[in-house]
Formats: C-alpha cells, sequence, structure tokens
C-alpha cells in the first residue's frame, strides 16, 4: 500500500506491517502503540496457537508418553496438555521447530526436521493470509481504530509472493533494518543462546554440506545442535537482509533499527514512518530526474 506522507498520517484507520529479523525491535514497537487503539497481530502467535497447535501438542505428548506416570495418566485422560503460548513466549513453536543433529544431545533426524520445517513454513503462509479477516474483525468486533501486523522473522523465506501481495494490498509494509552493531549484537546473542530457526530448505542444505565438510562430520546424526546454529546464524542474516530489502524496495518503506529503538509512543512511531514514505519519494524523484 502506497501513498505520501501527509495521506498516511491523516488516514484515520491505519493498518502496518513490521518486517525484520526477530530480535530487530518489532514487537517492542509494537507494544508502545496505545493497547486501546491498536490490534496488536502477532503472525507468530497466529502460528503457535492455530496452524501448528496440534503438532505442537502431539510432541509434548510423545515426550510425556515416555514417562511412565505421566503415560498412564494420559492414556486414562486423567490429565490434559495444553499451550499457554503468548505474543511474549513463543516457546513452544521453538520446541516443536527443534535443532537438527545427534538425537542424544536433543537433536532431531534430518527428515523429522524438515518435516517440522514444512509445518512451519504452510503456518506461516496460512497466518499471513488471516492478516485481512483480522483488519476487519479487528474493527466490527473488538472496535480497534488501527491495526499492526508483527510478522515473524522468517516472512523473507517463504518464496510465496501471495503472500507479499496480501499484505502490501491491506497494509503498509515497513521493514525495520538493522545496523552493523545491531547486527553483531544478534550474532552474539545467538552465540550465547542458540534458538531453532526456519531455514528455506536450499539454504539449509547447502549450509549443511558446507559445515559438515568444514568440521569433519560424516553424518547430520553426529552433529551437536547448537554448534550447526551458531555456525549457520551469520549465515542466515547475511541471506535474509538482501531479501528484506526487495520486499521493502518493491512493497514498502525503511526505517533504522537505531531510529526506531528511540521510538517512546505512537506518536513517535507514526512520524517515523511518514518520513520513510518521504525519503523514499525523495529517492525516486531524484532516480527520476537522474535518468
Amino acid at each position: 500500500m502506497r501513498m505520501t506522507p501527509r495521506e498516511f498520517l491523516a488516514w484515520d484507520a491505519k493498518r502496518i506491517t513490521l518486517l525484520g529479523m526477530s530480535g530487530v525491535g518489532k514487537t517492542t514497537l509494537a507494544n508502545k502503540l496505545p493497547k486501546e487503539q491498536w490490534f496488536h497481530y502477532s503472525g507468530d502467535y497466529r502460528i503457535g496457537t492455530k496452524y501448528l497447535n496440534e503438532p505442537i501438542l502431539d510432541n509434548i505428548k510423545r515426550q510425556a508418553m515416555q514417562v511412565p506416570f505421566l503415560r498412564d495418566l494420559l492414556r486414562s485422560d486423567s490429565i490434559y496438555i495444553c499451550n499457554n503460548i503468548t505474543v511474549d513466549n513463543l516457546t513452544p513453536i521453538s520446541t516443536f521447530l527443534g535443532k537438527v543433529g545427534d538425537p542424544a544431545r536433543g537433536g532431531l533426524p534430518l527428515a523429522e526436521f524438515k518435516r517440522r520445517q514444512a509445518l512451519h513454513r504452510e503456518a506461516e503462509i496460512a497466518a499471513m493470509r488471516d492478516v485481512p479477516a483480522f483488519i476487519d474483525k479487528a474493527r466490527d468486533i473488538y472496535g480497534y481504530r488501527h491495526f499492526i501486523n508483527d510478522a515473524g522473522g522468517s516472512v523473507c523465506e517463504l518464496d510465496e509472493p501471495e503472500v507479499l501481495e496480501i499484505l502490501a494490498r491491506h497494509t503498509v509494509m515497513v521493514y525495520i533494518r538493522t545496523t552493523p552493531d545491531l547486527e553483531q549484537t544478534l550474532i552474539e546473542r545467538a552465540r550465547r543462546a542458540p534458538k531453532p530457526l526456519y531455514y528455506r530448505e536450499d539454504f539449509l542444505d547447502r549450509q549443511l554440506h558446507a559445515f559438515m565438510r568444514e568440521k569433519g562430520y560424516r553424518a547430520v546424526e553426529e552433529i551437536p545442535p547448537d554448534e550447526f546454529v551458531i555456525w549457520v546464524f551469520p549465515r542466515l542474516l547475511q541471506s535474509r537482509l538482501p531479501r528484506y530489502q526487495q520486499i521493502a524496495d518493491r512493497y514498502g518503506y525503511v526505517i533504522d533499527a537505531g531510529e526506531a529503538a528511540k521510538v517512546r509512543d505512537e506518536q513517535d512511531f507514526l512520524q517515523l514512518v511518514a518520513d520513510a514514505i518521504a525519503a523514499r519519494e525523495s529517492r525516486k524523484a531524484y532516480e527520476g530526474g537522474a535518468g
């Protein structure tokens, strides 16, 4: 969705999609908006509570069934297991995704890892397709004036043009671009606490091959799961950044993560987006004049 800065600021019912790497500040930024006016749609929350809810629970139940005490209670329907996913606690999704590698160290066989990756991809596509319906629900049922879509960090990996077209048609797309300092912070964070991630299958195959060759592992089952995640994260980061930029160039606008971190309230946020729109207009005008 394209508009001028003036049109954006005057827009009575604003609808915005935030894009960017996990950890870049999308959720923090969304949380600075007045909760009584803005409906906060979390793509990851929708994935976990709607589209991966059953696979997540099935995975937990498989683990529980290995404990005799819990197995008997589950089989007799004496207890039940449920998720407690929140926008700020998405651990069940990460636990389900898992890490590829040595099962003795908590890793997953490659086939099972890829199965879960595929399920996550389909869930993320479905969650983003739901955005228009939730824009309507937020207004018609709950009475929210504005809507913000806090998209997952792997949206740029989906290779599903229809999803981007839907988001661009119904929302203003804003990419929060990392700074060099933040990139190093994200890499260091991944080194200290490696977390499960989504990878495009072709990217995963190439990186696994390179990792095993460099480290001398002969089989995926030998790989320490955390070691691969730490090794691959900087490469994943560098592969995603140009993808996000391409999305912003085609469909949206760019704000700097450092500037986003300075946002104090709704007014700051809206002005930052308006400035990003103006910056794109100026750049396009310059490029047109130079041509």
